[in-house]
């Protein structure tokens, strides 16, 4: 396969992602159909945290045991540790600071005296809004990272000379990006204005965009710090937007839907990165 041939490729399994974000435009939708497509797509950010910092903590963890075993210096698997503790605090305690700031400036918009002198109905559908689109940014943030250490190692698959593993990498991720761009579009399916296109494709490069930047870096050179970096830094941005979705979805249904969606989107992960296992095996 040629390089350009990878690039490509890395670039298509990536904005498969635009594939799942019709969801955003569905009109007519109840309030707990609503719920139900929030929690499939809580359910799949739950795989994706439990796949994000699995690989992350299995790399540092491998790195402490050879830093144990004298195999290499113990400053390199402390430093790992830093990358694994110090991203999570970007991606859980940034986006808290992101999401204050936010607030701050879109606040006063909404509650100016226009919005109220239309009711209490157009000022809470007005917050449900601004909440939803912000938190579909904040999740295509969030994605975003997880896809860049996902391209990262489809790049370094084809340096290392594996080049079938690299193709069915791309195969299994493209399919798995077809899953997260519903979770992107499921806060938007409720929302009063139909999501504009420039949006949508805003939030589709947001999500599926780091996917060719990582597999055109990981082509080149690959470290185990940025690796880890990035791993956490998506998990701690995924776990702060996945609380904000489930706190979004119990407003607008009950608990037993909330689970049984959470259930079927965890499931959709599992079975979408199934693909890559067996590929890999």
């Amino acid at each position: 396969m040629d390089y350009w041939q990878l690039l490509l490729l890395g670039a298509i399994a990536g904005f498969t992602i635009f594939l799942g974000l019709p969801l955003a435009v569905m009109r007519n939708l109840s309030a707990t159909k609503r719920g139900f497509l929030n929690a499939v797509a809580l359910g799949i950010l739950v795989f994706l945290i439990i796949d994000v910092f699995s690989h992350g903590w299995e790399t540092a963890s491998d790195a402490a045991n050879d830093a144990m075993a004298g195999k290499i210096p113990i400053g390199n698997a402390a430093i790992d540790l830093i990358a694994l503790f110090g991203g999570l605090a970007v991606g859980l305690l940034g986006l808290s600071w992101f999401e204050h700031k936010t607030i701050t400036k879109n606040v006063p918009q909404i509650l100016s005296l226009e919005s109220i002198q239309k009711g209490d109905e157009h000022l809470r559908q007005a917050f449900h809004d601004t909440n939803a689109y912000r938190l579909a940014m904040m999740i295509a943030v969030g994605i975003g990272a997880h896809n860049f250490s996902e391209g990262l190692a489809i790049g370094q698959s084809y340096v290392a000379g594996e080049i079938g593993l690299a193709i069915l990498l791309i195969i299994g991720f493209g399919a798995h990006n077809t899953t997260e761009g519903f979770g992107i579009a499921g806060p938007l399916a409720g929302v009063l204005k139909k999501p504009t296109i420039r949006f949508l494709i805003l939030a589709g490069l947001v999500g599926g965009g780091p996917t060719f930047i990582g597999t055109m870096l990981g082509s080149l050179v690959f470290s185990n710090i940025a690796y880890i970096l990035f791993l956490s830094i998506a998990g701690g941005a995924l776990i702060y937007v996945s609380m904000l979705m489930y706190n979004a979805g119990r407003k607008q249904t009950s608990n037993n839907v909330m689970m049984l969606g959470i259930f079927v989107g965890v499931c959709a992960g599992f079975v979408t990165d199934l693909i890559v296992t067996l590929g890999g095996a």
